[in-house]
């Protein structure tokens, strides 16, 4: 098979990993050396400046001794499969980037022979990229489960980013679902990237201080850090029975103990005939949705999952999003006055965001803010006047300040599904590379 056949199949399988994020590490071009890496550029995103950056999003083979349930790779299927050769890839790479279709590489993979085989051929790949080609671009890498340490090691010192997919939310779940993988063979190399990342850190920090008084010069720096855009993962959302109250859970427990850069979450879509799976090709999208908006809560508003959500009510509601549903619930803390309010408090507030709870703290310095103001400062105003007072006065007059009527003031169906692609409520992945050519 040529390089164009596989590239149009392996790119086409890569399409079920999540990739839609900033890369979360800046590097600049280097004189002899090619690519650059800013910290909002990953598959489709947009940087500061409005530029849209892609990666090359391909599986290094699709031919896999596992048997998950849900993958369309799966051994058990009857499907053509390929490999690239990792000079092969390394080359198509380049080919790419120097044409200025690409700006980094998203690289994952079946499980060619076994993980440590797998493995050894992406590294070799990203040596060529990184070592032979000097190319300092974004690589976003996929550590198999099962890998030896001695190797992640290696792949982290070659990659930017590296994840380790959770796919399943319980053990039970993995164990039905992906029998040849186990909850330790997924957890174990998150900790030693976590691990990695926490020794490189404090290793760089160390010698950027003069703590050797005798030393006649300074020891030679590490050509490369540790996976410097930190580790990521992935959990299949709707396959199995768990609740949104586990998700947001493990979601948590993931970012405090392996200290996570991204749970990213991935509407089931049903691509297999199996018993063990919900069929049809529906896909929980709205679900999907509230659950990327309640990590989000998480991660940067400082909510804890147990404010969102409780055992009672397992299942986050699809037609407020978790934001609102929580201030609602909580109207005792409710109204507070913008001019005088924590930057803590403003947060919890519907229609403020991080950006505008910091410009209406340095914009009341000046001046008593009102309506008028807080439109300038970017506040969703027409969401928010329900829980601030300004200048002593409640804005959300007119409305009765119980959780019925705000309720029905807040609620909205998600918009994002209404129309084009996802208006089926279908999955329909990534674009292809040869999309609209011809």
């Amino acid at each position: 098979m040529d390089t164009t056949a596989k590239l149009a199949l392996l790119a086409d399988a890569a399409k079920y990993d999540v990739a839609c994020t900033s890369s979360g590490i800046d590097r600049d071009a280097r004189m002899g050396a090619l690519g650059n890496a800013t910290a909002a550029g990953i598959c489709h995103s947009f940087s500061a400046d409005g530029r849209c950056i892609t990666l090359l999003k391909v599986l290094f083979t699709n031919v896999c001794v596992f048997d998950c349930a849900y993958c369309a790779s799966r051994c058990s299927n009857d499907v053509p499969r390929t490999s690239f050769r990792p000079r092969e890839l390394a080359d198509l790479t380049m080919e790419f980037y120097r044409r200025n279709y690409i700006e980094g590489l998203f690289l994952s993979s079946g499980v060619l022979k076994s993980p440590d085989y797998t493995t050894e051929r992406i590294i070799e790949c990203l040596r060529i990229l990184r070592e032979e080609y000097g190319f300092r671009g974004y690589i976003h890498a996929k550590a198999v489960p099962g890998t030896s340490s001695d190797l992640l090691a290696a792949l982290g010192l070659l990659a930017d980013r590296i994840s380790v997919n959770m796919e399943l939310p319980s053990s039970e779940s993995l164990a039905l679902l992906c029998p040849n993988k186990t909850r330790d063979s997924i957890v174990a190399p998150m900790r030693q990237i976590r691990e990695g990342i926490a020794e490189d850190r404090d290793t760089r920090a160390l010698m950027r201080r003069d703590a050797c008084y005798m030393a006649q010069r300074r020891p030679a720096r590490k050509t490369r850090a540790f996976a410097p855009a930190g580790q990521s993962t992935q959990m299949i959302i709707g396959a199995t029975p768990e609740t949104d109250f586990q998700i947001l859970n493990l979601s948590s427990s993931l970012y405090k103990t392996m200290h996570m850069k991204r749970v990213f979450f991935s509407a089931y879509l049903s691509v297999n005939e199996d018993g063990r799976l919900p069929q049809g090709n529906a896909v929980q999208l709205d679900r999907e949705h509230r659950l990327y908006q309640a990590d989000w809560l998480m991660r940067f508003y400082k909510f804890d999952a147990a404010e969102l959500i409780d055992e009672g009510q397992p299942f986050l509601a699809t037609d407020i999003d978790p934001k609102a549903n929580w201030a609602i619930n909580h109207l005792d803390r409710f109204p507070i006055e913008v001019n005088t309010a924590p930057y803590e408090e403003l947060l919890r507030v519907p229609g403020i965001g991080v950006r505008g709870a910091k410009a209406i703290v340095g914009a009341r310095r000046a001046t008593a803010l009102g309506e008028a103001e807080l439109r300038k400062l970017g506040v969703a105003y027409k969401r928010a006047r329900f829980f601030i007072t300004c200048r002593g006065r409640y804005q959300g007059h007119g409305t009765r300040f119980d959780k019925e009527s705000l309720h029905a003031q807040l609620a909205a169906p998600i918009q994002a599904g209404s129309h084009g692609r996802r208006s089926g409520k279908v999955l329909a992945g990534q674009m292809s590379l040869f999309d609209g050519i011809g």
